[in-house]
């Protein structure tokens, strides 16, 4: 099954995106290649661009605080497994207290590093990485991979607090949605939310050898899921009628 995922809000499209380039960076700096770690350097700059929206540490500590406060309410609940409880409250606090020990944004340190911004000026234009732009970062592309990895775990070090309180966040989130198998007739779906709740991420599995492609739109009133088929060099709507799995997540 392929998962797609929708955000309903800015501040839930941003930490899908942070976790994106997190998982990309894990993926990449465990290689050996220069060429890994010339991508692997890159993502952390863009993990940088992203979080240096001034208010997102602010919002990741709120969350965390908000998700708190409403796991304390269950104490007490016979039907909560208290050990269970206390150990996500305890990570709860772990996270924000490492998110609030970092001064200024996420990555701050990284920006007092100039030959690590000499290098980043230069990724954004098109080849502007060549070994007669920056030497220096040529030479080091030579290294061992093993002392380049040294290099790249203690950059991507500075981002791993945002790294795991969104991680955290984005799961307590996906747990919190339970599975309903739908039907698009004709290939289209339509779905009143319920009033009262506010959700913030949809969840959509479908089965890869149906070749359909879902496009999907909403806002806290109504979602929509229109099925796209794929033939040669273009997307055109699909008029099966067609099951999947959908999860709303509050």
């Amino acid at each position: 099954m392929i998962l797609y995922e929708y955000p309903f809000n800015e501040r839930i499209r941003t930490y899908l995106r942070l976790e994106h380039l997190f998982r990309r960076l894990g993926e990449l700096i465990p290689r050996d290649h220069a060429v890994d770690h010339h991508y692997a350097l890159a993502t952390i700059f863009e993990v940088m661009d992203v979080a240096a929206r001034a208010d997102l540490k602010s919002d990741v500590m709120k969350d965390l605080e908000k998700q708190k406060q409403l796991l304390a309410g269950y104490r007490g609940n016979p039907a909560i497994a208290e050990a269970v409880l206390d150990e996500v409250i305890g990570q709860l606090d772990s996270c924000f207290a490492t998110l609030n020990r970092i001064p200024g944004k996420a990555g701050q340190p990284l920006t007092e590093n100039e030959w690590l911004m000499s290098i980043r000026s230069r990724t954004g234009i098109p080849g502007g990485t060549c070994e007669f732009d920056l030497p220096a970062y040529y030479a080091w592309q030579h290294r061992a991979p093993a002392e380049r990895r040294v290099d790249l775990e203690r950059w991507a070090n500075t981002l791993a607090p945002l790294a795991e309180s969104v991680h955290l966040l984005l799961k307590l989130l996906r747990d919190s949605g339970a599975p309903q198998k739908v039907m698009a007739a004709g290939g289209q779906l339509q779905q009143t939310l319920p009033q009262g709740r506010s959700f913030q991420l949809l969840r959509l599995r479908i089965d890869p050898a149906l070749g359909l492609v879902p496009e999907i739109s909403g806002n806290r009133l109504i979602v929509s899921v229109r099925l796209m088929k794929q033939d040669s060099d273009r997307l055109h709507a699909s008029n099966a009628t067609t099951p999947f799995e959908l999860t709303l997540c509050a």
